[in-house]
């Protein structure tokens, strides 16, 4: 009598993370389960991509928080994809209110309309709770966006800071997720260096909204107290673990932070990679 199959010592794995792990095989080929898991994440990816942001769902959202529409330089999702100095550059601030403002929290597209649309509105308005006292410019939903596009309207705006959140690069198993740029006198020109990135919000299977909105309002806070962000602004919120950490150093990190971390920099276009 043959024995029943042993229990797979990868499952409980599989069950902890959505990464493509322990695929198997079949013959000399990947099981067909795999290659149609594969196939479906390329199809998420590729929508994420391409699927345009809808500017009115994500109105809805905002309550009665004023909301302003703009659009970068790129004429077309295509050009947007080949050019990313485009996307960076503004078409025009007309409707755009002067400050001076605290802050500017944006809203764009980035290379997932789908992140910023189902995760961007709820993380602005939980971050308007968290920071009482914080003179915010109204919302702006950025069409066509890259992460430098928020320094032209935080700065037409007369904002101190500028907060981006903006779709991250999609890959096989994350369409989904969001990354929050945060920059301190925001102007063009200004380097990757000098930001601030808290990356994978995508509930429930990254950060939580309000874990993220925890995180960005020490960041906030603790950028106005030591005047910078990027490699001058080190991530030392209190957590559980450490329920008494106290800012130390402003030096940056060298090493490659874990899925949801404050880092300074980024690649600057949404993305956890350089394209």
């Amino acid at each position: 009598m043959s024995q029943p199959p042993a229990d797979d010592p990868l499952a409980r794995l599989r069950a902890a993370t959505q990464a493509r792990i322990g695929l198997g095989r079949a013959g000399h080929a990947m099981p067909t389960r795999a290659c149609l898991d594969f196939d479906l994440g390329h199809a998420r990816a590729r929508d994420a991509v391409w699927t345009p942001l809808d500017m009115e769902a994500v109105t809805a959202q905002t309550g009665d928080w004023p909301v302003r529409m703009v659009r970068s330089q790129a004429p077309d999702r295509a050009t947007y994809l080949r050019r990313p100095d485009l996307g960076r550059e503004l078409a025009e601030a007309d409707g755009l209110p002067s400050g001076p403002f605290d802050l500017s929290i944006i809203i764009g597209d980035g290379l997932s309309a789908r992140a910023a649309q189902a995760h961007g509105a709820a993380l602005a308005l939980d971050l308007r709770n968290r920071l009482a006292g914080w003179s915010l410019a109204p919302l702006v939903l950025a069409h066509q966006a890259r992460v430098a596009l928020g320094d032209a309207i935080a700065l037409a705006m007369g904002a101190r800071f500028a907060l981006m959140l903006i779709g991250e690069r999609p890959g096989l198993s994350a369409a989904d997720s969001l990354g929050a740029y945060l920059t301190i006198d925001p102007r063009p020109g200004r380097m990757d260096s000098e930001r601030n990135c808290v990356s994978n919000i995508r509930p429930p299977h990254g950060l939580s909204i309000a874990q993220a909105g925890e995180k960005l309002a020490w960041l906030l806070t603790e950028g106005r107290r030591i005047g910078a962000t990027g490699i001058a602004l080190k991530d030392a919120a209190p957590t559980k673990d450490r329920p008494h950490v106290h800012h130390q150093s402003h030096a940056a990190d060298p090493a490659r932070p874990a899925a949801g971390q404050a880092v300074a920099g980024g690649d600057g276009d949404g993305g956890s990679f350089p394209p």
